[in-house]
């Protein structure tokens, strides 16, 4: 008999899984009474004014919404786009959605009319879930759940029992950028939140006690998963916030709502310490800071822990695998390096010019993880020859260039293609090229990411202008407006740099690593 000599070693889900069950049921038969969700306006209200569900609350509330989705005629495995703010709702439906069998699609409230127009089409969803205040008319056939009628989808009817899912079953789809400029959907299985059981020790230390405060958006899956997911299949609190941006609110909010775990990218973390005073709260009860989306660069790192006197926790991921490399109580941080692969997991680095041998510690590959990994995707949505691109045999790469030495620890070196991060989100130049480029004043145009400070890069577009000797030619303004028209504002450029000519290869190609230089 043949021995798999590669791939996941961790415990695999029960074939029947449900993402939502998984995550609530259990907590609302034995601790109903706890404090599941805490939803934060106004960082100055009083503790006992939040907005406060139950776990027993909130297991009604989400098959109650899965009741009323079902009654609107969505069946298993129907899709609806969700456009709402950081509210409770938002759960609600996500999670409803799933316990119905159905697919979410959680989109960015940043999204411009057309981008959230595409990704409509895209997904072939039936319904679209989206705040009062959007005032815009979905195209034919797509049926409307406005957030005045939530309190209706979640008291009118019976609660309705989670779906009998098999754990491959689709669960949620996230968009995310695509090689061809448009954005691709990646679609998850049920058994994904089961894939993130090594992240529990291998990155928060976990505990039912958690009280977990993340400073992101519902419709990122770092959000969904580190500030929902994962701290309700453990039967801890959530909280969230969806006031005014406001940098100083975070530490107010981890010293009211005694906030064990904290988790943002490391930009947020850089402007907490630039513009607050943390010594002037108490933080006694933080635990430690979580890390992910970008590099978390040593001086941020020494800087957090000579401040506060915490640890702060790295971890590396993507959107079709969430993170399964890190450092965390039991894994010593080593500045430099996001970690290890969490325990269970299989993940090395692989040639560059192909092949399916791990290379040995210390030299530079790509990234992979074993297909086998419950965490991993199901694939891509309608983009097989995208998702041909990231299969090598039996493992996924990402695209990410790497080494591990030899205790275990990854250093990361960069990507191998294109895509840039912006805040934690990947973008890819091509979008945003192919946005300027409509504009009348370009003649030519590349994207990248250029460093301006140690640990912080920003996206800047090149552009050769059509006719220099116009004023609009050589004036950045009037392109800023024009992408911010178009697209989200994570996705738009910091910088327009204008350049008599762009580097390219002999075949014509731009050489977008050298435009920085």
């Amino acid at each position: 008999m043949a021995i798999r000599r590669w791939g996941y070693s961790g415990e695999l889900p029960p074939a029947r899984f449900n993402m939502a069950r998984y995550c609530l049921d259990a907590a609302a038969r034995t601790t109903p009474a706890k404090v599941a969700l805490i939803v934060v306006s106004d960082a100055h209200t009083p503790v006992e004014s939040a907005e406060c569900w139950t776990y027993a609350q909130l297991d009604d509330a989400v098959r109650r919404v899965a009741a009323g989705l079902r009654q609107m005629g969505l069946e298993p495995g129907a899709r609806l786009m969700i456009r709402m703010g950081n509210t409770s709702d938002y759960a609600l439906l996500f999670f409803g959605a799933i316990a119905a069998g159905c697919v979410p699609l959680p989109s960015s409230a940043q999204l411009t009319e057309k981008e959230a127009d595409f990704l409509l089409a895209d997904s072939g969803a039936q319904v679209l879930a989206m705040s009062d205040e959007l005032a815009i008319a979905p195209p034919p056939g797509v049926r409307v759940l406005r957030s005045s009628d939530m309190v209706a989808l979640r008291t009118q009817y019976k609660p309705l029992e989670y779906a009998d899912t098999a754990a491959a079953d689709p669960a949620f789809l996230i968009y995310t950028s695509g090689t061809t400029g448009q954005p691709k959907g990646v679609l998850h299985a049920q058994r994904s939140a089961w894939g993130r059981r090594p992240m529990y020790q291998g990155w928060y230390g976990s505990r039912p006690d958690d009280v977990v405060l993340h400073a992101g958006a519902f419709n990122w899956t770092y959000t969904l998963g580190v500030g929902l997911t994962d701290p309700w299949a453990n039967s801890a609190t959530a909280v969230l916030y969806n006031g005014p941006r406001d940098v100083a609110v975070w530490p107010l909010l981890m010293e009211k709502f005694r906030a064990t775990l904290f988790a943002a990218v490391p930009g947020l973390y850089r402007q907490i310490l630039k513009y607050n005073d943390l010594r002037a709260f108490d933080l006694s009860s933080l635990r430690h800071g979580l890390t992910a989306g970008e590099a978390l660069s040593t001086a941020l790192l020494e800087q957090w822990r000579t401040t506060t006197g915490k640890e702060l926790y790295e971890a590396l991921g993507m959107s079709e695998c969430s993170t399964y490399v890190s450092s965390s109580p039991s894994v010593p941080v080593r500045p430099g390096s996001p970690g290890k692969p969490q325990t269970g997991r299989c993940v090395v680095a692989l040639p560059v010019e192909g092949g399916e041998e791990p290379l040995p510690p210390g030299e530079t590959g790509l990234l992979a993880v074993h297909r086998s990994d419950p965490g991993l995707m199901l694939g891509y949505w309608n983009r097989p020859a995208e998702e041909d691109l990231v299969y090598r045999g039996e493992w996924f790469i990402g695209g990410d260039l790497v080494h591990f030495d030899a205790d275990g620890y990854m250093t990361y070196h960069g990507r191998n293609d294109d895509v840039m991060n912006a805040m934690g989100y990947r973008v890819s130049p091509l979008e945003v090229e192919h946005c300027l480029s409509q504009h009348p004043a370009v003649a030519e145009v590349a994207v990248t990411e250029v460093s301006v400070r140690e640990g912080v890069t920003v996206i800047a577009a090149f552009v050769v202008p059509r006719d220099p000797d116009e004023p609009e030619g050589v004036d950045a303004a009037p392109l800023l407006a024009f992408v911010r028209e178009h697209l989200a504002a994570y996705k738009c450029p910091r910088e327009i740099i204008f350049t008599d000519s762009l580097p390219r290869t002999a075949n014509g190609k731009v050489r977008r690593r050298d435009l920085a230089r």
